[in-house]
């Protein structure tokens, strides 16, 4: 063959050095990116921070933002976290003769001061060395309170022991020749520990545990009875049958019941450790002129700014000045890429706003159906774009903190044709639950019937995931005494 030369002319995108670090700082947390502008800052001596800003990048001074988590779902705490735990506090009998368990929540605290102290104490105390300074305390001979210490090793993080006695005692050396009555002594010691129901087997044996802890009355009795027996018909709410097999009236199985409530069902967690994460809002929201405004929020706000001195040198040595030309160019373009990123998220918060100013004013009830395509066509943005700006990017306003993609949501129809959103509706199936009377609680036939009253078609399993989206149980397990 002979060879030869051949011109071609082809179109294709690539994306420039400036190009993908824009794109990658746009679908940053505020978090990620400041871990990403102290990587620069050590790598590049051309930039650095204004003067009184040393510590606006560090994660640590992000405060908890209130009504939120990661998933930008409201809540009713001031933290926020991927997973909250009650803290338990120890139980105890009051005058009244109720006995009264933090675990629920429900206690009366007569000396805050105490009572964050032992918070604190459990906090800073690990389940398994709590148990261990207990046994220390014991009049217990070293061979028994070996034992004992390797029933606790055993344990969970909620203080359950989930291994048989018959699988943990080939795990005891040979020599010491302990056996399985040897092993249950040591559980007994275990489960007489604080907190009451540590050691425990099975849920009902940690009630069991905690009940058989209080002083007898006729009310600890009972519930002690419906635990031991009766535990099942308790969760699917047959308190009929429960009151022909024990034999009590309305009141005493009330009273029974809420105290059984008051149990704490994982006695260990009050000293598992616990991963705060905290959210920084980018943006802010308040009414202006009887007109919702988002702005930036100045402590997510990063101010860079390039190193005066050696610009200054770079300068006088025009031509010569080799690295330190390509981290200059590369420091201007990072300070241009950060502006644009938060340019870009006021922009599309000022858009969502704008959409969603209903909300604003009348809450979750109110929110409309809205798409990542309305908000890009709005701003001639690609959707791709929206995606990344409204992917853990927070808002602050003053019903609480939200992620961006919270105010998206898919659209159901209603009589009238228009549309609503799954939000304004999950709102609406969260009220109808709460104004319903406890003893006939409302079906998800019977809600979808009532919001169809109000003009909004939703079929049955519809309500059905939105109430377990919600954390609503079924309506078996809603129906009170």
């Amino acid at each position: 063959m002979k060879p030869s030369l051949q011109l071609k002319i082809s179109q294709h995108l690539t994306l420039t050095p400036q190009l993908q670090q824009s794109i990658k700082l746009l679908q940053l947390s505020t978090l990620e990116l400041n871990q990403e502008l102290e990587r620069f800052l050590l790598e590049n001596p051309m930039l650095e921070r204004e003067d009184g800003d040393g510590s606006d990048f560090s994660p640590g001074t992000a405060q908890a933002s209130p009504g939120t988590t990661e998933s930008g779902s409201q809540s009713d705490t001031p933290a926020s976290s991927e997973e909250t735990h009650n803290e338990a506090e120890p139980a105890s009998f009051d005058e009244a003769g109720e006995w009264s368990s933090a675990g629920s929540g429900s206690s009366n605290r007569d000396d805050d001061d105490d009572t964050d102290f032992q918070e604190l104490q459990a906090a800073g105390t690990s389940l398994r060395d709590y148990l261990d300074q207990q046994v220390s305390l014991s009049p217990l001979s070293d061979r028994d309170r070996a034992l004992v210490r390797f029933i606790i090793e055993a344990l969970d993080e909620d203080g359950y022991l989930n291994q048989s006695l018959d699988e943990l005692l080939p795990l005891l050396p040979p020599e010491l020749e302990y056996d399985l009555d040897d092993l249950s002594i040591a559980l007994h010691h275990v489960q007489n520990l604080d907190p009451a129901g540590i050691g425990a087997r099975t849920p009902r044996e940690c009630l069991s545990l905690q009940l058989r802890a209080m002083p007898s009355c006729p009310t600890r009795d009972l519930a002690l009875k419906i635990v031991d027996e009766h535990l099942d018909l308790l969760a699917e709410r047959n308190f009929l049958r429960i009151k022909r097999a024990t034999g009590c009236d309305d009141d005493a199985l009330r009273a029974a019941h809420a105290l059984i409530c008051r149990l704490d069902p994982h006695p260990g967690s009050q000293h598992s450790v616990q991963e705060t994460r905290y959210i920084l809002p980018d943006v802010v929201v308040r009414k202006v002129r009887n007109r919702w405004t988002v702005t930036l929020n100045p402590e997510a706000m990063p101010k860079l700014r390039i190193n005066s001195l050696y610009a200054s040198i770079l300068q006088q040595n025009r031509g010569s000045g080799g690295a330190l030309t390509s981290q200059l160019q590369e420091a201007r373009w990072l300070i241009k890429n950060v502006q644009q990123r938060f340019d870009t998220i006021l922009r599309v918060s000022q858009a969502i706003v704008d959409q969603q100013r209903q909300f604003f004013d009348y809450g979750d009830v109110a929110m409309r159906p809205l798409t990542l395509r309305e908000i890009a066509d709005q701003l001639e943005l690609h959707e791709s774009t929206v995606s990344r700006v409204t992917t853990q990017k927070f808002m602050a306003t003053p019903r609480g903190v939200f992620e961006l993609k919270y105010f998206f949501g898919s659209h159901v129809a209603t009589d009238t044709g228009g549309a609503a959103s799954s939000t304004a509706i999950r709102a609406l199936i969260r009220q109808l639950v709460d104004a319903e009377d406890r003893k006939k609680p409302l079906s998800d036939a019977k809600i979808a019937e009532l919001l169809g009253q109000q003009g909004i078609v939703v079929a049955r399993r519809t309500i059905a995931k939105y109430r377990e989206s919600l954390n609503i149980p079924p309506v078996s397990l809603r129906k009170a005494i």
